[in-house]
């Protein structure tokens, strides 16, 4: 989808509802968090609400602090584990009462960037028993809204925040930072970004304690990794690589010791979503039928992935498991997204090619 009608479709989410969510990751606020989004939210004069996803991979204390000095209200939950979406509900009936005394419904929606679980919280807070479709006169038709009480909707589709530039494209995990042919600005980017945030996560990770700037604590990185060129000067581009390559597959985080349950995967199969894109396939049988024999030809114990974005649908492949529900948990836990459609091939190791909304 184009940035300009990207951006419409946030604003009309906006225009839309009564009371704004964004969804961030906890484990990258800053990234995560769009000031354009808020601030088109707060010129409109609607209620805003930020919901911090993932809080399980944060020390609670860290949260407590930053809740404590955000000047927009914030929750923290963890959609996927089941905590605190009561406190989200809870939160948003609050935001809705007063909006409540002067109309007959309030609607709510759920906006942010690609892979920060808001697909997970829509389903999270649908629950067993909730309404699919609003029987509202005159409601768009192909839109839902789905109901969290009596007359507080939700947005059945997130708004999803387009990602404005490369180097935030490659920092998000959406471009494989083996195929980056200037890695360094990233990097630089990352880097600033984490001593904002919390900068101890580099002494942590790294032993490195002083922060003149970003391409100091790049070079200490490259030394401390050895990735030294002839001559002895530090391999830049390569060590910027290395660096990305560790964020995108959770290797490193802000709070390393509460990730350590990630896999570890190699990003790869560039080649087969090119063709995919080409003829815009987006069945995962058909994918299978003129891609089986290459994607086959990778099954081992290595845990291979790709994601591209097609069409407004979200193509996953993954290999090198066991069993194939390890592929589609890895894909739904890089996406944030829900499967549509899935096919699994291989024998002792087998991988999944996926479809997520």
């Amino acid at each position: 989808m184009k940035q300009r009608k990207a951006w419409r479709v946030v604003r009309e989410a906006i225009d839309e509802a009564n009371v704004v969510v964004e969804v961030v990751d906890a484990r990258d606020p800053i990234g995560t968090r769009n000031r354009k989004l808020e601030k088109l939210v707060q010129e409109s004069g609607k209620p805003l609400l930020i919901v911090m996803n993932k809080a399980d991979l944060v020390p609670k204390e860290w949260a407590e602090e930053y809740k404590r000095k955000s000047e927009v209200p914030v929750v923290f939950i963890s959609a996927r584990e089941r905590r605190g979406t009561g406190i989200l509900r809870k939160e948003i009936k609050r935001l809705a009462k007063p909006l409540l005394d002067e109309q007959e419904r309030v609607k709510v929606a759920l906006i942010g960037y690609p892979n920060v679980g808001k697909s997970t919280i829509i389903n999270t807070l649908k629950g067993k028993k909730a309404v699919g479709t609003a029987p509202i006169p005159g409601y768009t038709k192909g839109k839902h809204l789905v109901r969290l009480s009596k007359r507080i909707w939700l947005l059945d589709s997130p708004g999803v925040v387009p990602i404005d530039d490369f180097d935030e494209l490659v920092i998000k995990g959406g471009f494989p930072a083996d195929k980056i042919e200037e890695p360094v600005k990233p990097a630089l980017k990352l880097i600033g970004r984490i001593l904002e945030t919390r900068k101890e996560a580099i002494t942590e990770k790294f032993g490195i304690e002083e922060f003149e700037s970003e391409e100091k604590v790049l070079r200490k990185i490259g030394e401390r990794r050895g990735l030294i060129k002839a001559g002895g000067e530090v391999d830049l581009e390569e060590t910027a690589r290395w660096f990305l390559r560790e964020w995108q597959t959770g290797r490193f985080t802000l709070f390393g010791k509460e990730e350590g349950k990630k896999s570890e995967f190699t990003w790869d199969f560039e080649d087969v979503l090119d063709g995919i894109e080409k003829d815009l396939l987006l069945d995962p049988r058909r994918i299978l039928w003129k891609y089986g024999d290459e994607l086959r030809g990778k099954l081992d114990s290595q845990k291979r992935v790709g994601i591209r974005e097609i069409e407004g649908f979200t193509v996953g492949i993954a290999t090198g498991f066991k069993k194939c529900d390890g592929g589609i948990k890895l894909l739904e836990e890089l996406t944030g997204k829900s499967i549509l459609a899935s096919e699994c091939f291989g024998k002792k190791w087998k991988g999944v090619v996926a479809i997520m909304e």
